[in-house]
C-alpha cells in the first residue's frame, strides 16, 4: 500500500498542525470530560486552528528566508571588516530596535501603566500612563541593547558564559531587596517578553554568524547565549526604573 505524499508546499502547514495537536487535545479533553460542556462554535475553532497553523508555517519560513540569513550575513561582514566599534554599534542598535518593536513588550508596558495608575503610583491620566509605558519600553530596550553588546564582547573575548550569568542573577537578587514591590513582578516578566518573535531570530543569527566568522570560536559553544543576556538585564534595569519612578 502506497503512502499518501502531500505536496511539498503543504508540508509546513501539516507540521504546524502536528505541533498544535497537544494543546488542542488538552483543551478538548478538559472541555469535554472535566467541564463537561461541548466546544462552542467548533467550526470557528477548527478554522482558527487552521489559520494559526498557516501563520506558524509562514512565520518559520520567513525566518529561514529572511531574518536568520540577514543576521548572520551582517555579523560576518562586520567581523571581516575588523571594526569593533561598528560591530558593537550594530549589536546595540539591533537589540534596541528589535525590543522596541516587540509586540509582547508593548502589551505588558500598557498593562503595567494601567495597573500603576489604578494603584495611585502615577497620575490617572492618559498622558501619565503613556509616559510610564514609554519609559518602561525604552528602559527594557536600552537594557537589551547593552546586553547584546556584552554578549558580542563575550564571543570576541571567549569569556565563559556561566560566570556572567551567575554574576547577573546575583545582581538581580541584590537589587530585588531594594526595589519597590510594585515593580518586581513587572521587572521579572520583562525579562521574558523581550525574548519573543522579533528579537530571538535576529539576535541568535547575530551570535551564530559572529562565532562562525571568528577564528577559534565554535558556533555551537560561543554562538548561543545572547538571548540569556537579553532576558537577564531587563530585570535589573526595570527594577532600577521602578526605584526612580515610584
Amino acid at each position: 500500500m502506497k503512502s499518501i505524499r502531500l505536496p511539498k508546499s503543504l508540508q509546513p502547514v501539516v507540521n504546524s498542525l502536528r505541533d498544535l495537536m497537544p494543546i488542542v487535545l488538552v483543551v478538548s479533553v478538559f472541555q469535554l470530560f472535566v467541564i463537561r460542556q461541548p466546544l462552542p462554535n467548533y467550526l470557528d475553532l477548527l478554522l482558527g486552528i487552521l489559520f494559526v497553523a498557516i501563520g506558524l508555517s509562514l512565520f518559520v519560513k520567513g525566518l529561514d528566508m529572511g531574518l536568520f540569513p540577514i543576521g548572520q550575513t551582517m555579523a560576518q561582514s562586520f567581523a571581516r571588516k575588523g571594526s569593533l566599534l561598528w560591530l558593537l554599534l550594530f549589536a546595540f542598535a539591533l537589540g534596541f530596535g528589535t525590543t522596541i518593536a516587540e509586540p509582547a513588550l508593548i502589551a505588558i508596558a500598557e498593562e503595567a501603566s494601567k495597573i500603576a495608575a489604578a494603584g495611585n503610583l502615577i497620575h490617572q491620566s492618559t498622558d501619565a500612563m503613556a509616559t510610564y509605558a514609554r519609559g518602561l519600553r525604552y528602559t527594557v530596550a536600552l537594557s537589551v541593547g547593552l546586553a547584546i553588546v556584552l554578549g558580542v564582547i563575550r564571543i570576541i573575548r571567549g569569556w565563559p558564559i556561566h560566570w556572567l550569568i551567575i554574576g547577573g542573577y546575583l545582581g538581580i537578587i541584590l537589587i530585588t531587596e531594594f526595589a519597590p514591590k510594585e515593580i518586581i513582578g513587572i521587572a521579572y516578566d520583562s525579562g521574558g517578553v523581550t525574548t519573543s518573535t522579533i528579537t530571538v531570530p535576529l539576535v541568535t543569527a547575530l551570535g551564530v554568524g559572529l562565532a562562525s566568522s571568528i577564528k577559534g570560536r565554535n558556533p555551537m559553544i560561543d554562538g548561543f547565549g545572547l538571548i540569556a543576556f537579553a532576558s537577564l538585564t531587563p530585570i535589573m534595569f526595570v527594577m532600577v526604573y521602578g526605584m526612580i519612578v515610584h
